[in-house]
């Protein structure tokens, strides 16, 4: 830092602050001193800076790689996450959760990190008492049965189920079915599972529509399968919200193989999926889309923000992603 003082004809304490941003430096001065820096090959040491600022500005995604496989969407989450970071002056780490809970306390508790962003939340999330109780700032993407008390952004869930309906019955649709995935012990308590089953019967029962939920493992055969069992158990079914991508392009397959033509005997809508999920199906799937990298951000921006001081109220917030018309709407046969 001397070296470079003298090279750029200021003070040592004026390259303190512009390596450390610590207090406000002339435009001309902070140029001079960075000219010098990359002059001299003088490089910022975060190790050294986070001795001095007990902060090491790396925050960690916790993501239970056990039970969520790590799909297109995930990847969306990490790259809005690390974008909005970087932006910060601050490192993203991906942890992939263990299934050991004490490793997450001796993750937490030796300094290495200064925040935790929390994803796939249940509604009794055993991590969030865990993370409390050490002292951890942390931030959730998605919601815990009260999160009254907590900062958390996450998808509107509610709002995305009750607008494809509206679609839905707009066109004349009666007679609803929701495929979701096959219910797991390891996923017991998921909450957007959950909030989608609630959503979707209870605007149903309300409207006079009739609902009910099939289930499917989430890959192709599982959507062939319970294409035959829709078609031969609930032939009245004429209109399907899917939460299950997986399944969802050996559903329309074996529609097709059926002769049940998307969208003219059945309409088809993914719920909290992505668009090249929808392209890939024939026709093209309406959808509606998980806003992934921008929840990644936001929960960035929170947890910064708490850290820095910069937050006031507690943040909760709900996004919803556009929909997509695709080519699978239609009015039900006659």
């Amino acid at each position: 830092m001397r070296d470079v003082a003298r090279l750029a004809g200021v003070s040592v304490a004026t390259v303190s602050f512009v390596v450390n941003d610590s207090k406000p430096v002339s435009p001309a001065t902070r140029l001079r001193v960075e000219s010098a820096m990359v002059e001299l090959d003088f490089r910022r040491n975060a190790v050294a800076r986070a001795l001095a600022s007990r902060r090491t500005r790396i925050i960690a995604l916790l993501f239970p790689v056990l039970q969520h496989r790590l799909s297109d969407n995930a990847a969306r989450f990490f790259t809005g996450a690390a974008e909005a970071a970087a932006e910060l002056g601050y490192t993203v780490v991906l942890w992939p959760e263990p299934s050991d809970p004490d490793a997450l306390r001796e993750f937490t508790s030796d300094g290495l990190i200064d925040g935790v962003i929390l994803m796939e939340v249940r509604l009794d999330d055993h991590r969030v008492d865990r993370l409390l109780a050490a002292g951890t700032p942390l931030t959730l993407i998605g919601r815990t049965r009260d999160p009254s008390g907590l900062d958390y952004v996450d998808v509107d869930f509610e709002g995305m189920v009750e607008l494809s309906i509206d679609r839905l019955q707009a066109l004349g649709h009666r007679e609803f079915a929701l495929l979701e995935e096959v219910e797991r012990a390891d996923l017991d308590g998921y909450g957007p599972v959950i909030r989608v089953q609630e959503t979707f019967h209870a605007v149903c029962a309300a409207r006079g529509l009739r609902a009910r939920t099939l289930q499917c493992t989430p890959d192709p055969a599982g959507g062939r399968e319970i294409a035959a069992t829709l078609q031969e158990e609930a032939p009245e079914v004429t209109a399907v919200l899917v939460l299950n991508d997986r399944a969802a392009l050996g559903f329309v397959s074996e529609l097709g193989r059926r002769g049940v033509s998307v969208p003219d005997d059945l309409s088809v809508v993914l719920v909290a999926s992505t668009r090249e999920v929808s392209e890939a199906a024939d026709p093209a799937l309406a959808v509606t889309l998980l806003p992934a990298a921008q929840l990644g951000r936001m929960g960035v921006e929170t947890l910064v923000g708490r850290l820095d001081g910069t937050l006031g109220e507690l943040r909760h917030e709900l996004v919803m992603g556009a929909f997509l018309e695709g080519a699978s709407l239609a009015p039900p046969p006659d």
